[in-house]
């Protein structure tokens, strides 16, 4: 299929943290399958991060590693566009524009804002307020067909169509009205400390959560210590039985079996057994990625080099919508 003719597809992650086994299966698995099917732009998006107070060397070292961990994962740097926010200033440039267009009311009823708001009390910035904006730029200067939305961004998509079609309407044609893209339901997966809670990268109990860039021997310890219950029957049962189920859920991630199927193969077994091969199944499964991340990691120069590509082809695009929005509202081009 011809690129022209491929819908383009935006998506990106915060480097908040390190991956997690989540953000693999409820995301980057999905991506990797998409790189045929569609044009493909996915960014790192550092810009978004800053909304938070960050320490400066860690996130920059947490950019790089997102970056890595998206090509360990399986993102091709010649199928997809690979790239960081900040290095394409056409982002900042046309939330502004956009900024002039979205009301104070759409801002604040948003419901992540309210979130993060008490999250972060200490430090209730504009930008956390405005970021919505920012995240309708990122999805407009693509002129992107499809944006993958979980439930907590549906607002936030609402939004962007509600901003493409205002401009749209003011001026001319310029922006595509982007769809939501409904994936194959990834995965949930859980905390290992709180089933009950989603795994977090930002977790600070580090046994809760399965980084992408654990060792073998950390997957297996944080498995064996995964909380369950007193019932030592392996049955999938997410009210009853939240813990057990997590890791039913971890092991058919790692091995493509059914829940039932899992349930016959560990009848009458009790829960060291079932753990124990939980831990191995799901330390094999992460081991590749782990280590092409490290693989990956180790030559700086060729992940810069591959996100310089990156940043230039999204630069190319980005600078094309941001002329024509330019030259609508009016501003002078020589």
């Amino acid at each position: 299929m011809d690129i022209v003719s491929k819908p383009t597809i935006l998506s990106g992650i915060t480097p908040s943290g390190i991956l997690t086994i989540g953000h693999l299966t409820g995301a980057m698995l999905n991506w990797v399958r998409m790189q045929d099917e569609y044009n493909c732009y996915y960014m790192i998006a550092d810009m978004h991060a800053i909304t938070a107070r960050q320490n400066p060397a860690e996130l920059r070292q947490r950019t790089l590693d997102t970056a890595a961990m998206f090509l360990a994962a399986g993102i091709s740097p010649e199928k997809s566009t690979l790239f960081i926010q900040s290095h394409v200033p056409a982002h900042s440039e046309l939330t502004w524009v956009l900024s002039t267009f979205t009301g104070m009311g759409e801002c604040s009823k948003m419901t992540q804002f309210k979130d993060k708001s008490q999250k972060h009390s200490e430090n209730v910035n504009v930008g956390l307020f405005t970021y919505p904006i920012l995240m309708a730029s990122d999805i407009l200067l693509y002129q992107a067909d499809l944006v993958p939305v979980g439930e907590d961004q549906k607002q936030h998509l609402e939004l962007t169509r509600n901003l493409a079609q205002r401009f749209n309407h003011h001026y001319s044609d310029t922006f595509k009205m982007p769809e939501p893209y409904i994936s194959k339901v990834g995965a949930r997966v859980m905390s290992l400390q709180d089933p009950t809670s989603k795994m977090s990268k930002s977790d600070e109990n580090q046994n809760a959560t399965i980084f992408l860039n654990d060792k073998p021997e950390v997957v297996k310890n944080k498995i064996k210590r995964a909380v369950t219950d007193s019932d030592a029957t392996v049955k999938f049962d997410v009210e009853n039985k939240p813990g057990v189920s997590n890791l039913m859920q971890l092991y058919s991630i790692a091995t493509g079996m059914s829940f039932p199927d899992i349930e016959k193969m560990f009848d009458g077994k009790g829960y060291g057994d079932f753990k124990a091969e939980v831990a191995e199944k799901v330390a094999e499964f992460i081991r590749p990625i782990s280590e092409k991340f490290a693989e990956i990691s180790s030559d700086k120069n060729k992940l810069k080099e591959i996100l310089s590509v990156g940043a230039e082809k999204a630069s190319y695009v980005a600078n094309k919508t941001l002329r024509k929005v330019y030259k609508k509202v009016g501003f002078v081009n020589f």
